[in-house]
């Protein structure tokens, strides 16, 4: 499985990517409006893009597909790195299909469910976006839906990768792995919890412990 980190938190990013674990990055507009002090849109993505070195999505904002390509060969000119992220929508087929054709990535988002994603598929997406907590949110199992996906997949042959998204918790990222998703893209303080286990915390505390009584230098 392939870790990305969904933020616009430069700090943050550059902070996973020294774990050596990051793979690539998601971003929203609400995310990049929450950075102050980053720059510009184009600036906050291109020193993203400079950190991750991987798939970054970059959303557009344009309510039809004209629009939406217009927006997304701009932001893909920023980095080879750019995947444009397009809302699942007809506009949004359109707009996928038509910069599937100019050779650009896209990555669409807010699928809820499995219609979508393969309507997705076939208009040329590289990366279909569950949003599993949106579902869990409104009472669904959204694990559910990245299962019917990944037989979905397999049964089609599908090159697309799948990334789930919309991650809440630890256990979030697991039930992904064990679905077989290629990717997960999980939020700082997500990340940051999966790495810690308090029996870990306990076992790194007593072999320090048991060090210092040894008195020996490495």
């Amino acid at each position: 499985m392939k870790f990305f980190i969904d933020t616009a938190h430069v700090d943050h990013i550059q902070e996973v990517a020294s774990w050596g674990i990051l793979d690539g990055c998601t971003t929203n507009p609400t995310l990049i409006s929450k950075e102050k002090g980053g720059g510009s849109f184009q600036d906050v993505l291109k020193q993203i893009c400079d950190i991750v070195q991987g798939p970054v999505s970059a959303e557009v904002v344009a309510p039809n597909a004209e629009g939406m390509i217009k927006e997304g060969k701009t932001l893909a000119k920023i980095s080879e790195h750019i995947v444009v992220k397009i809302p699942m929508s007809i506009e949004g087929l359109k707009a996928m299909s038509g910069l599937k054709a100019e050779g650009i990535r896209t990555n669409c988002t807010l699928v809820f469910s499995a219609n979508q994603a393969m309507m997705a598929v076939a208009a040329g997406a590289a990366f279909i976006s569950p949003f599993i907590g949106r579902l869990d949110d409104v009472g669904h199992l959204g694990m559910d839906l990245v299962r019917d996906l990944m037989l979905a997949f397999d049964n089609y042959e599908v090159e697309t990768e799948l990334l789930v998204a919309s991650v809440r918790n630890p256990t979030h990222v697991t039930d992904a792995m064990l679905a077989g998703a290629d990717i997960v893209t999980v939020p700082y303080q997500v990340m940051y919890q999966m790495a810690k286990h308090p029996l870990t915390d306990i076992g790194i505390e007593k072999f320090l412990e048991d060090w210092k009584k040894l008195g020996a230098t490495i």
